[in-house]
């Protein structure tokens, strides 16, 4: 037990930050993203290096999007990144002098939601990531599944449609591409488009036409009662709930977690979403129905999850 780092690694900067035993982040220290999969290494360990200075570290945690090993080490394949077979412990290792851990980046954010967030209280918790694409990360008596080969709960790319919208993923109908950010623009751009009277608010927010619609003027314009805008969210809720039915079948969970970017927007999108998981769940007038509540960390939950999962040996099952 000890302060630990927690490294997220996003798009634009690699965040680090050492995180006490009740989840506290103490310090932080970020860099830009690199390019290439060595540059990122060094950019990890510059992070590291500078969240470090000043404290006793007795361990990493690295949240990485892709699929990572049940090993905790190796990243099989990440859809952003050259990394194929990358053994990011072993490299990170040695430039850090310091044990490492890695660990899918949902994951890690399911699992700093459930310590020290919205899951606290809770022994078997589900978690969604409704961003730009859709992630996820299963609880179940206290442990973090990750199934025997380490890539479980990826929940966006359930085949929600069969033969539906390709997705990023090279399948088609994933879940992702119906309840995600970009299913949102999707769905705004194409209600403005055949009924542009109904979107006059949405489309002054932008430049005028569907093409200009972005997530933030969704967002401005349903909070003002623009009916394409409420409508786009409606759909994409349905979406989301029924997928949570689904999930509710497989774990029985006491509760869902929703964060990522569009958790940001509240019972905006809560809200539709609990009718929808409602409307679908089998026997849902006859059942206990788990609670689908907002997550309370933010994008400080992969981090400080990453952090806490370096202090135990093996937590996942």
């Amino acid at each position: 037990m000890g302060l630990t780092i927690g490294v997220d690694i996003g798009g634009t900067k690699i965040a680090a930050g050492v995180v006490d035993e009740d989840g506290n982040i103490l310090s932080t220290h970020k860099v830009p993203t690199p390019g290439t999969p060595d540059a990122i290494v060094d950019a990890i360990a510059a992070a590291v290096e500078g969240a470090r200075a000043g404290h006793e570290i007795v361990g990493v945690g690295i949240g990485a999007a892709g699929y990572v090993n049940r090993q905790r080490s190796t990243v099989y394949f990440a859809p952003n990144i050259d990394w194929r077979q990358e053994p990011l412990k072993e490299k990170v290792e040695a430039r850090v002098g310091l044990p490492v851990v890695v660990e899918n980046d949902a994951n890690a954010a399911a699992w700093g939601e459930y310590r020290f967030g919205a899951g606290k209280g809770h022994r078997n918790v589900i978690c969604i990531t409704l961003g730009t694409g859709l992630g996820g990360g299963i609880i179940i008596g206290n442990k973090l599944r990750r199934g025997h080969f380490g890539v479980a709960a990826e929940f966006g790319h359930i085949r929600m449609v069969p033969d539906g919208l390709l997705c990023g993923c090279g399948s088609q109908g994933c879940w992702e591409q119906y309840a995600s950010g970009r299913a949102l623009v999707r769905y705004a751009k194409q209600r403005a488009n055949a009924t542009p009277e109904h979107a006059e608010i949405l489309l002054g927010l932008g430049d005028g036409s569907p093409d200009g619609i972005e997530g933030k003027h969704i967002s401005m314009a349903a909070r003002q009662g623009d009916p394409v805008a409420v409508d786009s969210y409606r759909e994409l809720a349905r979406w989301a709930g029924a997928g949570l039915a689904d999930l509710a079948s497989l774990f029985d969970p006491s509760a869902f977690i929703v964060g990522g970017g569009l958790s940001d927007e509240g019972e905006l999108v809560l809200d539709p979403i609990r009718k929808s998981y409602k409307r679908w769940l089998v026997g849902g007038n006859w059942r206990p129905v788990a609670d689908v509540i907002a997550a309370k960390l933010g994008n400080e939950a992969g981090l400080v999850g990453a952090a806490d999962l370096a202090r135990e040996p093996d937590p996942i099952m």
